[in-house]
């Protein structure tokens, strides 16, 4: 088999090498251009589970990088001027220029043909004469651009500017650095990775780097390298120095050393498919994730791993990258996601900045979703009970000590509510007529036994033709008054749990079958159909009914349904009102510019849009009690161009708090049929995050929230005031009461029924009686929560 490798830099070393390794009569050839001494970048970090890969995968190179390695386990934040430590974490670094040196001697011992100051032919040419063309090139991969056709090529650009640079103060942990001046916020992030240096990440956002003066050097530095007039590698040196001066603090007297360093934008790589006939992207070519939670280096060598394992599993060529890809495209995205949700955060840090200490050093500890609260309380139980205490010592946490954060009461309006923990509406469709029946009773009273602090009824109609489905509850008469009432009393009388209930008019999504097994909802036809009402003549899909736009006439009365089901819900014995302003029902649809397009005052700018919604809002709340709750869910975003942006987002709760709203439940989507949503573990919960760090409006957070891990995490971090836990409380509707079992917690936040008391406790199972005996002759040593890194003095010898 002939192997053509297109880059030499640590993915395409190292897959070359372990390609030769595993079957020595291959021909494999490297084409790097530069040369083999030329480096950009400084240090690189591996995670253990990296290095355990590299160990077995290749002794010889592992042993050479471990007699280089920086170890440490700390984590340092720097935060208004003070700093705080978290330990347990495990890092090893290296010098990128000497990893590079350890493949390039392992590639020459097996006899890898690697063709430095060589520009590669292009992949096309390659790929008629090889078996096989790696094309490890780079994030501005000439493969990936020659065939994006094939490769469908997502290049995300971002918004903040960052310039890699080392420093000679050689840190003893991984630091964060957040330095607030009067142009906005610097942020460092900084390792260790030999005796000598430490690299050195500096960044801001477009804004303050505008305001701190960077643009005009950055211009005169682009020019003079376009005219000529520096050489290869030369550095922005005037912003270079301007960053020592305002970083003066945290270099003490140190000097900060460029390589090729330049202001630049991270470009988040993603691509539909990483191979083209016989030939395969590795690496940055392939994919990108943000400085802020991994190194590309390590991503790349787990690629290598990868790729050679399955050439060698694998009887041929296609077979091979099938299975590469297969397996190793989940893995990457999964981490582009935490990378994703880390970079964001870094983007927005000034939302946090006025955090006290210790809660930005978790916010910041927890950012990718990763790291969580329970895995930080392993990690360094000190760090953790002291961001507790902080939380504990504020008044609005209302916590006492010892109490998880999720089972902290909170204040929403008129209501006190026991713990965090929200069951969300949830569509059921069992009503005949709109009346609610006995399934929707056991259901709202196993909720309301399970533990949650709230408990919402879902989707109820304000009028006969505001139902999304036939099966949708309502509340515009008596009968349905009625049953609601008789449903609250019931659960009254075995739960204290706050009761709320759901109002909305379905717009343009109403008069539809309910949802089959594949998620869609066609409509319905016929005599079972009813007329369509939008803010605009828009219909949801090809397949649905064109609506009507509603009339002056149309909004009265709607309003006036609104006010009446709201007066029904409070006669009914709910305690909380949440008004369904997102998921493309009715006022959704006024709310966002996809779908309104109306050329009336009830259109056009933001201004606009908002006006009925309001008009709805304010006639709610003159009619809803003073000592009960009222919340507005709405979609913050509609994971579609030309949508709700975040600055709408944060206006439309603004808007709504100053017209009435307690909460705003912060959800996404659903507004248009052709939204494309990045679904994942508690992923809508970056926009409860935006409202409530923006407005300081108290919000829910929802969206695949299913472990009380997450859910401690996004209290104590700031993220939200309360969260929905949906589908988890489907899985296990004692959800909330086994999360306290879990943690140990037994307090008022978390009752039992009497009747359910004696299975409060986990119930024994398979050889939980069995008590292991010792078989360790000596005991290994405890591993130290906090190690720093401080090099011996004879490794102080810099390759």
């Amino acid at each position: 088999m002939r192997v053509a490798v297109i880059g030499g830099g640590p993915g395409g070393l190292y897959f070359a090498a372990l390609a030769k390794q595993l079957s020595p009569g291959r021909e494999v050839t490297v084409w790097e251009r530069n040369a083999p001494d030329d480096t950009f970048g400084f240090g690189v970090v591996f995670s253990d589970e990296t290095l355990d890969g590299i160990a077995q995968a290749d002794p010889v190179v592992f042993a050479a990088m471990s007699a280089e390695f920086a170890r440490w386990t700390d984590i340092d934040v720097h935060h208004k001027g003070r700093v705080l430590t978290s330990g347990g974490h495990g890092f090893a670094a290296i010098g990128r220029k000497r990893l590079l040196q350890i493949l390039q001697e392992r590639c020459a011992a097996l006899g890898v043909d690697v063709r430095y100051r060589t520009q590669a032919p292009p992949a096309a040419e390659l790929a008629a004469s090889y078996d096989l063309v790696v094309a490890a090139d780079g994030v501005r991969s000439a493969t990936r651009a020659a065939h994006a056709d094939s490769f469908g090529p997502d290049l995300d650009e971002r918004h903040c500017r960052y310039m890699w640079l080392a420093t000679d103060k050689v840190l003893e942990a991984f630091t964060f650095i957040v330095s607030e001046h009067d142009f906005g916020t610097v942020q460092v992030h900084a390792y260790p990775f030999d005796a000598t240096r430490s690299t050195f990440i500096v960044e801001m956002d477009e804004e303050a780097w505008r305001r701190a003066g960077f643009e005009e050097s950055a211009t005169r530095f682009d020019e003079s390298t376009a005219a000529g007039e520096l050489p290869p590698g030369a550095s922005d040196e005037e912003s270079i120095r301007r960053c020592e001066e305002l970083l003066a603090e945290h270099l003490d007297g140190h000097r900060l050393i460029p390589n090729n360093s330049r202001w630049i934008r991270f470009t988040t790589v993603r691509n539909r498919s990483w191979r083209h006939g016989n030939t395969v992207l590795l690496g940055d070519a392939a994919h990108t994730a943000h400085f802020s939670i991994g190194s590309g280096t390590k991503l790349a060598m787990e690629d290598a791993l990868a790729l050679a394992a399955c050439l060698h599993e694998n009887p041929d060529v296609p077979g091979a990258l099938a299975a590469y890809e297969s397996e190793r495209k989940p893995v990457v995205e999964s981490t582009q996601r935490a990378a994703q949700a880390s970079l964001e955060w870094f983007e927005n840090v000034g939302r946090y900045t006025g955090q006290e200490p210790h809660q930005f050093a978790f916010n910041l500890l927890t950012r990718s979703r990763r790291v969580t609260y329970d895995n930080l309380r392993v990690r360094d139980e000190r760090f953790t009970a002291a961001v507790l205490a902080r939380h504990e010592a504020d008044p609005a946490a209302g916590g006492t000590a010892g109490v998880p954060p999720m089972f902290r009461p909170f204040r929403l309006g008129g209501l006190r509510l026991r713990n965090r923990v929200v069951v969300p509406p949830l569509a059921l469709y069992t009503a005949k007529d709109g009346v609610p029946g006995d399934f929707d009773l056991v259901h709202l009273g196993t909720q309301a036994l399970g533990g949650a602090g709230l408990v919402l009824a879902g989707m109820t109609a304000v009028s006969a033709d505001g139902r999304a489905t036939p099966g949708c509850p309502g509340l515009y008469t008596d009968e349905q008054e009625a049953a609601w009432r008789r449903i609250t009393d019931v659960v009254r009388g075995q739960s204290d749990t706050c009761l709320g209930i759901q109002l909305t008019h379905a717009g343009r999504r109403a008069a539809t079958h309910t949802a089959r097994p594949d998620g869609t909802s066609p409509p319905l036809t016929g005599d079972a159909a009813w007329p369509l009402l939008a803010a605009s003549p828009l219909a949801w899909d090809e397949h649905s009914t064109v609506p009507r736009e509603a009339s002056r006439s149309d909004l009265d009365r709607i309003r006036r349904d609104f006010v009446r089901a709201a007066e029904r819900a409070h006669r009914a014995g709910f305690d909380a009102l949440e008004l369904q302003y997102g998921h493309g029902h009715l006022m959704s649809g006024f709310l966002s510019p996809l779908t309104n397009r109306r050329t009336d005052s009830y259109g056009g700018e933001l201004t606009g849009r908002l006006r009925f919604p309001l008009e709805v809002l304010r006639a709610v709340r003159a009619v809803w009690p003073a000592g009960k709750a009222l919340i507005v869910r709405i979609s913050a975003t509609d994971w579609a161009e030309g949508g709700t942006s975040e600055t709408e987002a944060v206006a439309i709760a603004r808007a709504l708090a100053e017209a009435g709203a307690d909460a705003v439940d912060v959800s996404t989507g659903e507004v248009v049929a052709h939204q494309r949503p990045r679904y994942g573990r508690s992923y809508q919960t970056p926009y409860a995050d935006l409202v409530r760090n923006a407005t300081g409006i108290p919000v829910i957070a929802v969206g695949a929230i299913s472990t009380y891990d997450d859910v401690n995490s996004i209290i104590l971090a700031g993220r939200a005031d309360l969260c929905a836990v949906g589908r988890a409380q489907l899985h296990d509707p004692l959800w909330t009461l086994h999360a306290a079992a879990a943690q140990g917690y037994h307090g008022p936040a978390a009752p039992w029924a009497p009747s359910w008391k004696a299975g409060s406790g986990r119930p024994p199972g398979a050889r939980t009686d069995r008590i292991p005996p010792r078989l360790e002759l000596l005991r290994a040593p405890v591993m130290p929560v906090h190690r720093r890194w401080q090099p011996r003095p004879a490794a102080a010898t810099a390759h």
